[in-house]
């Protein structure tokens, strides 16, 4: 029913101009950001989600006994994820939280195999709704992720493994956004009607062709290249991540309490984000908001309680390195983006 009700009704609101006018590529860029080697990482990171949530619904639901959980089981919590799953907190939903996330995933499947190569042109409110649905819902599922040992006490493994497909998912439909946004600024400049051109496309003078063979028949180093514009992965960004990750499980490695345990999870998962969503060459200016957080890191053992001497110097250090890891712009490919460039910094 939702593939019929998605994925075949999409030709007929097209308009004329946009399906006579074959360009993919928008003005000013190197490459289209609607292929779909741009969307295939997205779209199998959103299969994974779909099964794990896929699991947890079931679990939810009664349909089976019991979830695996290798890592977060002990005698407190006898499982990690059937008890996070069965909390007050996901309970506090109207409906099985993991059936929901399991429609999520299924939607970002089917909108990323909606459309051609020149989506961001023809359907713009198709990106619009795929990016809401990866972008605001994956910044919610990591908030979920960092309230599960804040609120509940403990953590659960599927729902760590499905809040990461959601966060990777971000940096790559980052581009298709920004090409979508200046498609729709710069024809309603030129005088077109703006929701005419939201709802049913338009061509835009100046786009051009990507000539990068778009088949599946590359050698594999070239598939993954083409598959991946747009993204580079700077040492300064991985480093930020796995120190942002650290903090995450500061409480287990040096048996810190609250408040301070709390602080140093909150901060590792937002620097963890922050540092993932900028991965994307478009969204490169938001690691400055990890300096912010790095100095936070600095004062929190002088404001909360919870941390023993290990625990502060651990804080600080850390603190410090996230700040200078956030200074440097990183790798950046030859890519370019049209006016979006001068804010590549």
């Amino acid at each position: 029913m939702i593939a019929f009700a998605i994925l075949v009704p999409m030709m007929p609101g097209m308009s004329h101009e946009s399906m006579m006018d074959s360009s993919d590529m928008p003005p000013g860029w190197t490459y289209s950001p609607s292929t779909y080697l741009q969307r295939l990482p997205i779209i199998a990171l959103g299969a994974i989600g779909f099964v794990i949530s896929r699991v947890l619904a079931a679990y939810q639901l009664g349909h089976i006994d019991g979830v695996w959980e290798p890592f977060f089981a002990g005698d407190i919590v006898r499982n990690g994820t059937e008890f996070i799953i069965t909390s007050d907190v996901s309970k506090a939903w109207p409906i099985a939280d993991g059936g929901l996330g399991a429609t999520t995933y299924m939607f970002e499947v089917l909108m990323g195999v909606m459309g051609g190569r020149s989506r961001w042109r023809t359907m713009p409110w198709m990106v619009l709704l795929f990016g809401f649905v990866v972008v605001p819902l994956g910044v919610v599922s990591i908030y979920f992720i960092i309230i599960q040992p804040i609120m509940i006490g403990t953590y659960c493994t599927f729902c760590l493994l499905a809040a990461l497909a959601m966060l990777i998912m971000i940096p790559y439909s980052l581009d298709e956004l920004v090409a979508m946004g200046q498609f729709l600024v710069q024809n309603t400049r030129r005088g077109r009607p703006f929701w005419r051109s939201f709802f049913m496309g338009d061509a835009l003078p100046g786009s051009g062709k990507d000539e990068k063979r778009p088949g599946f028949d590359l050698p594999p180093r070239q598939l993954v290249s083409n598959a991946v514009r747009g993204v580079t992965v700077p040492w300064t960004l991985v480093a930020s991540g796995v120190l942002g990750a650290w903090l995450m499980f500061s409480r287990l490695v040096f048996g810190s309490e609250p408040p301070m345990a709390d602080s140093d999870h909150l901060v590792g998962a937002l620097i963890l984000t922050v540092a993932m969503i900028a991965m994307a060459e478009v969204a490169r200016p938001l690691r400055f908001i990890n300096i912010a957080f790095g100095l936070w890191l600095i004062a929190a053992p002088w404001l909360l309680l919870g941390a023993d001497g290990i625990a502060v110097a651990n804080s600080v250090v850390v603190g410090l390195v996230v700040i200078g890891l956030s200074l440097p712009r990183g790798t950046r490919s030859a890519e370019h983006y049209g006016g979006w460039d001068r804010y590549v910094v």
